[in-house]
């Protein structure tokens, strides 16, 4: 079996498995309120079974999902589907962003800043794919693997004693490949992570100054390190002054970001444009 297969597999569980634990039931009481057998619940959870698309319809019921993260789950599904069975890729052949992942793994508490990219915990499968498409020396096995990857370590976002911050400038929501249909699912996935208590999602609107020009984004790592990101990739800095003046550019665009019911009512205005470009391409 291919990595990217694998790795989307154990993505698809372990989001199954979060979401069984948030909603406080076991396997077994999942099991018989979905109507399956509890050895398939485990199977799915640990990355060991792809599910058919009744089996995580049953399981979607049961865990009472809203249609946001029914289509996240369905879309996972659709992504272990159509993972290519390729042969596990060497480390060289890993296009950029593995190690800004990393990074983020291991990570307690995690703040990003971006003006162009959205950050790479918020990135749909198929948003990703275009980030890694564009990175210099891609090729179709490296990108399904560095995709597969990211989809995977999104899980953490989940997890109880992690803390994630993102401050995006508007001009990120603005600046989309693919189509409209794609950047629809992506405010479906930021508005659902908005709401998680472990994350803090801002956006400094165009009306409003930047504190500081951005020449670039960045992603802090606790207080230890951040990632500063380029076109040819990620540079690691660990060096605590520098580390220091990040946290610091970090803190001013946070306080010029709007949060809570107003970044939401921002991100449903600007999803309400693309849905009427959606509309336009379809007539």
């Amino acid at each position: 079996m291919g990595s990217e297969r694998r790795q989307l597999m154990k993505a698809l569980g372990a989001r199954l498995r979060g979401l069984r634990t948030e909603a406080g039931l076991t396997g077994a009481v999942l099991a018989q309120r979905a109507g399956v057998g509890q050895p398939t619940v485990s199977k799915v959870e640990n990355g060991r079974m792809v599910p058919s698309l009744d089996v995580l319809g049953r399981l979607s019921l049961a865990l009472d999902l809203d249609e946001t993260t029914s289509r996240e789950v369905r879309d996972l599904l659709v992504a272990v589907e159509a993972a290519p069975d390729t042969a596990e890729l060497s480390d060289a052949e890993v296009p950029a962003g593995a190690v800004l992942d990393e990074a983020v793994r291991s990570a307690r508490l995690v703040r990003s800043f971006q003006c162009v990219v959205l950050p790479a915990m918020l990135q749909s499968a198929e948003y990703a794919r275009h980030v890694f498409v564009s990175a210099p020396n891609s090729t179709p096995e490296a990108v399904g693997r560095a995709v597969a990857a990211r989809v995977e370590r999104q899980s953490l976002l989940y997890e109880p004693g992690r803390e994630s911050v993102f401050v995006l400038t508007e001009a990120v929501l603005r600046t989309w490949p693919g189509n409209p249909s794609l950047m629809l699912a992506q405010f479906d996935r930021l508005l659902a992570v908005e709401s998680l208590s472990t994350v803090r999602l801002g956006v400094i609107p165009w009306r409003r100054a930047v504190p500081v020009l951005p020449r670039h984004g960045f992603t802090l790592c606790d207080e230890r390190a951040v990632v500063v990101e380029s076109f040819r990739g990620e540079r690691v800095v660990d060096d605590s002054a520098e580390v220091a003046a990040y946290e610091e550019t970090f803190r001013r665009f946070e306080e010029a970001a709007l949060f809570g019911a107003e970044v939401r009512e921002l991100l449903l205005r600007v999803m309400q444009e693309f849905r009427e470009m959606e509309d336009f391409a379809t007539r």
